[in-house]
């Protein structure tokens, strides 16, 4: 799942991804789809004009080869909307939508959405298995589910299992909660923690995201106040900060993370040495190396809104490795953190200007309210609140 996309797309038949190598397993991953020929979306659907960035139904249907007659007394009807191209940060994929069946099996009681719109890729880069787009948009998977119940589809949380690097580790699977529940009953998993809520805003150059509005970072008890262009979205779609369950790490504006990476040295770096040599191996930065315990700072993110600060568990934002050295058979512990310079404020022109990540959503319930446009964080046994919540 993506809340920074709004596009449902499934692999279908026949199907080529390309530089998908290691990405996959083709023995465990569902084959590709095979989608009747009538399942198709006509290109006067609205459906249509949204994956084709609105572009409108007229342009449409020229493309589709409507003769100009029936495009101008509207009786395209019967043509398919257009193939389309859509791009993530590190894949992209030409689809067709098409109108079919959707079940979701594991939901109490089942359920099965008729007409249901997605986009049917037969070639990718690197993309192989598919994703259900949770944006704001009218082709994502909460829209459609409104349109069948808006109890269902107003809001939505999932709660993400900590990552994890190695490759022998048992994985286990994050729960998704699809519209309301009980909050007063307490849950496997649920520690008792209160929803800490910040407001959604809204993007008019990019109003699938969903963005809210950071107001500082606190390393320690230090508050490290976040640039005004990150409180809020101005007309143009600049600013602000962007939840994104599909993006790996928090992506911060130069001026904030340099503050922030600067505090943070200053209070581990006059312990621990720094580890400048995995520092170039790996990209990550500060990074230290320690004997055998290494004490840092809290982090605490700082959204709009009154008491509307989350503290990051350590895991969030220091991750802690054996590194095996200059190759002399010695070990040694190291520590870094896990949080990225996303460029100065004009290169982040034209978008968010700053992302929260899933490895800093990890162990926390995060709640989409769309009814009451606001955003939730509430910390939780991710790993517990699967098992709870599948024994109902």
């Amino acid at each position: 799942m993506d809340t920074g996309s709004d596009l449902v797309w499934f692999p279908c038949s026949p199907f080529e991804c390309i530089l998908c190598e290691g990405k996959y397993d083709p023995k465990t991953t569902n084959k590709p789809l095979k989608i009747p020929p009538n399942a198709t979306v006509s290109c006067k659907s609205p459906a249509c004009s949204a994956a084709h960035s609105s572009l409108s139904s007229s342009n449409l249907c020229a493309i589709a080869r409507c003769p100009l007659e029936s495009i101008e007394i509207s009786d395209c009807s019967s043509f398919s909307c257009p193939p389309f191209y859509y791009a993530y940060a590190d894949g992209s994929l030409i689809a067709r939508l098409h109108k079919y069946r959707l079940s979701i099996p594991m939901s109490s009681p089942s359920l099965v959405l008729h007409n249901f719109t997605f986009g049917c890729a037969h070639s990718a880069l690197g993309e192989p298995i598919g994703v259900a787009g949770f944006g704001r948009g009218l082709l994502s998977l909460p829209a459609q589910l409104s349109s069948f119940s808006p109890q269902l589809g107003n809001r939505f949380s999932y709660c993400l299992v900590s990552h994890s690097f190695d490759s022998d580790r048992v994985r286990r699977p994050s729960p998704l909660i699809l519209g309301r529940y009980e909050e007063k009953e307490k849950r496997v998993g649920d520690d008792g923690a209160q929803f800490v809520y910040t407001s959604m805003l809204d993007n008019p150059k990019h109003p699938y995201f969903y963005s809210v509005g950071l107001v500082g970072i606190s390393v320690g008890k230090k508050n490290i106040l976040a640039p005004e262009f990150l409180h809020g979205v101005d007309a143009t779609g600049n600013g602000g900060m962007v939840v994104d369950s599909g993006t790996t790490f928090t992506m911060l504006p130069s001026s904030l993370y340099n503050s922030l990476v600067a505090e943070f040295d200053q209070r581990v770096g006059r312990v621990h040495e720094r580890a400048r040599d995995i520092e170039d191996k790996t990209g990550l930065s500060p990074c230290y190396y320690y004997n055998k315990v290494i004490q840092i700072p809290n982090l605490t993110l700082h959204f709009v809104g009154n008491e509307s600060g989350v503290l990051l568990p350590r895991r969030n934002y220091f991750y802690e490795f054996l590194d095996g050295g200059d190759g002399s058979g010695k070990k040694r512990n190291v520590g870094c953190l896990m949080l990225m310079n996303g460029g100065d404020e004009k290169e982040l022109t034209g978008g968010p200007g700053a992302t929260l990540g899933n490895y800093q959503q990890q162990g926390f319930e995060v709640v989409y309210d769309l009814a009451k446009r606001r955003v939730g964080f509430a910390r939780r046994e991710c790993a517990s609140l699967w098992d709870s919540l599948n024994q109902r």
